[in-house]
């Protein structure tokens, strides 16, 4: 069976004599190929040979390789330095190893395709799987193939300028208003101009400062102000379940204590409301997530649905360094960097805001003022990279425990690509999980 995939031996040859030819083109080739693109398994040994050198930025020869493929162990498997002298004889043209390397990761693609398709043949046949995991599944194993197509091409300059000026007149058209989703707040969509799409946005604070009430306010705000109501949310809570996200919903709305709602202990007028604001709550399509075992594929796969079903404009994520990813990792930082990365590809790929809620580090409680930068963020310097905006909530009484706690807090707009940075002042009120913007009289 294994000799029947489709593969090209005579190119995959080509495509590393071309290397011994000219080492220059080992940028091309290691920047396209991967060791497992490569049908016959030597081959993939010599390709993993030559992009260990060119990453130790070493000179790529016979001998160079050879001497690596011996300290992999592989050296007289692959057939000693005579096989990697008969690959040039194998590439005809310097000027086809595009069309080679095209050729390679094109067979590479289909051998994935068949034995993805068969591995979910084979589940459906021999396992006891619902029809809706099962489907699941393989949508997201199918998706994930479709992300190894080749990129699109270069756009035109003159497709840039036509995108920019339809941006331009929609803007116009608005007024200077705000171009994405409200977020409920003035001042705030005066800072970010609403939530954009395609946005990855973080927002950070130490553990009890009010991240997760925050996010429960925005998310509820941009279903209730965007689209007359009609706007989608997609809430992935990984540490609070689906109950007391909801109950804090109906604190905020309904002006009941969290508290009474945990307890019960409801006064008959509280009643009134919760049963008023409940039903209006029933009316948003807010659609929540509380496994805490998600991972990256669970999540992209849920979201993917909702946007089909035209039911996504928001993804809002509590919080990051608790998902879960499937590839195994060398480092916590290098797991959290993709995450990271993952996400924003997410935002991109659907066209809707992301945000994630992050931890910060420690080291912020060491600072004077105990007031967050950007490297305070937890566990990996990615996520200030992928970010296009970086919110921080900060309140002084969270570390002066002796003061009263006034519900002073500040949201700093740490980070912002395409628009203003600074502190926005609000009132937390905790009992409530009500976020409130002070008036410009109040400041």
């Amino acid at each position: 069976m294994a000799k029947n995939l489709p593969h090209s031996l005579d190119a995959e040859r080509s495509v590393l004599g071309a290397v011994f030819l000219n080492p220059a083109l080992a940028n091309a080739l290691t920047d396209e190929l991967r060791a497992v693109d490569f049908f016959d398994p030597i081959h993939g040994y010599i390709f993993e040979a030559i992009d260990a050198l060119n990453k130790e930025k070493k000179a790529i020869d016979y001998s160079s390789v050879s001497g690596k493929l011996d300290q992999m162990g592989k050296l007289e498997e692959v057939g000693g330095i005579q096989t990697l002298i008969e690959l040039s004889n194998y590439t005809v043209a310097l000027d086809h190893l595009e069309t080679y390397i095209d050729l390679v990761r094109s067979f590479s693609l289909k051998r994935e395709v068949i034995k993805v398709t068969q591995n979910i043949a084979t589940q459906g046949l021999t396992t006891d799987i619902e029809t809706d995991e099962y489907l699941e599944e393989a949508e997201r194993l199918i998706f994930e193939l479709s992300k190894k197509r080749k990129a699109g091409d270069f756009k035109p300059l003159k497709e840039v300028v036509q995108a920019i000026q339809e941006k331009l007149t929609f803007l116009q058209s608005h007024k200077g208003g705000i171009t994405g989703l409200t977020t409920g707040f003035l001042k705030l969509d005066q800072y970010i101009n609403g939530l954009q799409k395609e946005e990855f946005i973080i927002l950070a604070a130490r553990p009890s400062v009010g991240k997760s009430a925050f996010a429960i306010q925005l998310a509820l705000n941009a279903a209730m102000k965007n689209k007359d109501g009609k706007a989608g949310v997609a809430f992935f809570s990984l540490e609070m379940s689906n109950e007391q996200l909801v109950t804090r919903m109906i604190s905020n709305m309904a002006n009941i204590e969290n508290s009474k709602l945990r307890t019960g202990f409801l006064t008959s007028q509280e009643w009134k409301q919760f049963e008023a604001y409940s039903e209006r709550l029933n009316r948003l399509n807010i659609f929540f997530d509380d496994s805490a075992s998600s991972n990256l594929s669970d999540i992209r796969a849920k979201c993917r649905k909702l946007a089909q079903e035209g039911k996504l404009d928001l993804i809002v994520i509590d919080y990051l360094q608790l998902i879960h990813i499937d590839a195994r990792t060398q480092s916590r930082q290098e797991e959290v960097s993709r995450i990271s990365r993952s996400l924003k590809q997410l935002a991109r790929e659907l066209s809707v805001p992301v945000i994630a809620l992050s931890q910060l580090s420690r080291d912020v409680e060491r600072s004077s003022d105990k007031r967050p930068l950007l490297s305070h963020l937890r566990e990996s310097g990615s996520i200030e990279q992928d970010a296009d905006i970086v919110m921080f909530i900060h309140r002084d009484e969270y570390y002066e425990r002796e003061k009263s706690d006034a519900g002073d807090t500040e949201i700093i707009v740490a980070k912002n690509r395409q628009g203003r940075t600074g502190t926005i002042h609000f009132i937390f009120s905790a009992n409530y999980s009500r976020f409130l913007e002070r008036s410009d009289r109040e400041e």
